[in-house]
């Protein structure tokens, strides 16, 4: 069965592509703000170990939006971390860093994101597909306001 969403298969095709790194990208991200969450140490410990809580769970839910978008659009979801590592930009954190270390990582992290998600914008918008555009404006809300918050935690 194909996906009829009033696009032409090229367009499905570019568009799923693009929300594909925006799925890699935000999983990725994921991890690592999970991964903080869990090892933040320090005097901040309680505010951060909160606030990288929230922005994670709210990851967490964004990607089955992200990969059920990509399933409307006729695609199949990526959901390995080999195919995930393939198609993102942001980069792993092998270490632990303390806190501020942590903050400045998470980011620079997000701004990666961000331009993920500017660029699937720019092609669900060349394509016409203004439910993805839709998710992927709500998506930089998201991020911009976490990059915000946490450079405004880094420069207290």
């Amino acid at each position: 069965m194909t996906s009829n969403v009033e696009m032409t298969k090229q367009a499905k095709k570019e568009c799923a592509n693009a929300m594909s790194k925006v799925l890699a990208d935000t999983y990725i991200l994921y991890l690592k703000t999970h991964n903080f969450h869990w090892n933040v140490t320090g005097p901040m410990f309680k505010s951060l170990h909160e606030m990288f809580e929230e922005q994670y769970t709210e990851m967490w839910t964004a990607v089955d939006e992200i990969a059920e978008r990509i399933r409307a659009l006729g695609a199949a979801a990526p959901g390995t971390y080999a195919k995930f590592r393939e198609l993102g930009t942001v980069e792993e954190t092998e270490d632990l860093p303390n806190a501020d270390e942590m903050v400045a990582d998470l980011v620079k992290s997000n701004e990666a994101l961000a331009r993920t998600i500017r660029s699937a914008l720019s092609t669900a918008q060349d394509n016409g597909d203004e439910v993805s555009a839709g998710i992927l404006t709500d998506r930089l809300t998201v991020h911009e306001k976490s990059i915000w918050m946490m450079r405004s935690t880094l420069a207290a």
